[in-house]
């Protein structure tokens, strides 16, 4: 029988739950104007909030949306910062139910995983699959078509009501839910919020049951809407994806992008999470290093514009190296930090 969870909603409340939620909301932002202003008064700040909490009168602060470009083009939901706060009180009590049901091979926004983590649990299942590359095999690479747009919000509460058996935190969970205005009503989560990224994988939990225990598929592994399935026959591949579909639609409504679903050889490369995987290499996706040689090319104009300093142009650099250096770029990232060289040269003159 499934363990289910009651009388949460007090410990969320709890004036320790919202100081911890405060704390991570404003990690990383501690100098925004935003966050000085509610610390000025913190303590009655918090109360506050507490306070619309216990008597179920908060309510979220509309949206404020924009457009951004890269790594392509999204449009983000901001909150307001209370209701970031909100956000972390949740996941603080519910996502410890929850990430004990994840499966291990889930990637997305959790401690401990990430992207070159999922990349070598690509190149652990390839070597599987393969028998250590001496036998060709193919993937099925998918993702679901506009996945934070269509998520079904009652069925997203009915997952969510099924392990957490208290209303008022079920209550609290719609207003953030309906505080998102979509085309469809009753459809899709803020792209940009705390809880849209837990609750994603909450959503997607059912696939990974799904395909782990009723399709019982070995080589599986999951980053937010997209997967990969490793398989030695294509025919498996194309079952597997037949039945994925079905019940994407009739269990989650909702559906795999048809043209973002591939299955193809390892030959050919995979691409997974910015990264073309062969069997004995990895290549940069040639549209993120266009993107890279593009901002490059505007970060060393600033720089010799001079409205941009040193450190802005390396800590830019440096991040792209960092996730260079997990392909095999050793000769393109030598020639990159020749032209900062040279770079530092002219502005030098």
């Amino acid at each position: 029988m499934a363990i289910t969870y009651s009388n949460l909603y007090s410990q969320l409340c709890s004036y320790d739950n919202l100081l911890l939620a405060f704390k991570k909301a404003k990690k990383r932002k501690s100098r925004k104007p935003y966050v000085l202003e509610f610390e000025a008064n913190l303590e009655d700040n918090l109360k506050q909030l507490q306070w619309e909490l216990q008597h179920e009168t908060y309510l979220p602060t509309p949206l404020k949306t924009f457009i951004i470009h890269e790594p392509k083009t999204r449009k983000i939901s901001k909150s307001h910062f209370r209701d970031r706060i909100i956000h972390h009180a949740i996941c603080n009590i519910i996502e410890p139910i929850f990430q004990k049901t994840f499966i291990y091979d889930s990637f997305a926004n959790q401690k401990g995983k990430g992207t070159h983590v999922a990349l070598k649990r690509f190149d652990y299942f390839k070597r599987k699959a393969s028998k250590n590359n001496t036998e060709s095999c193919y993937f099925l690479k998918a993702d679901v078509k506009h996945y934070f747009d269509t998520v079904d919000q009652e069925v997203l509460i009915e997952i969510i009501s099924a392990k957490i058996k208290d209303e008022r935190v079920i209550s609290l969970i719609r207003k953030i839910l309906e505080n998102h205005k979509s085309r469809e009503v009753g459809k899709g989560m803020p792209l940009g919020n705390l809880t849209s990224q837990f609750f994603a994988n909450i959503y997607l939990n059912e696939l990974d049951y799904f395909v782990k225990h009723k399709l019982r598929v070995r080589y599986y592994l999951r980053y937010v809407d997209d997967f990969v399935i490793l398989h030695k026959f294509k025919h498996k591949l194309r079952f597997y994806k037949n039945r994925i579909d079905e019940f994407l639609k009739s269990r989650l409504k909702i559906k795999l992008h048809p043209n973002k679903c591939k299955i193809k050889p390892l030959t050919c490369g995979a691409s997974l999470l910015g990264y073309r995987v062969f069997y004995y290499h990895k290549l940069l996706r040639k549209s993120n290093f266009r993107k890279f040689q593009r901002r490059f090319s505007k970060f060393k104009e600033s720089y010799l514009n001079r409205t941009i300093n040193k450190e802005d142009l390396l800590r830019f650099l440096t991040g792209w190296l960092g996730y260079a250096m997990h392909a095999n770029t050793y000769k393109l990232r030598c020639s990159i930090l020749e032209t900062y060289s040279k770079t530092k040269e002219l502005y030098q003159k």
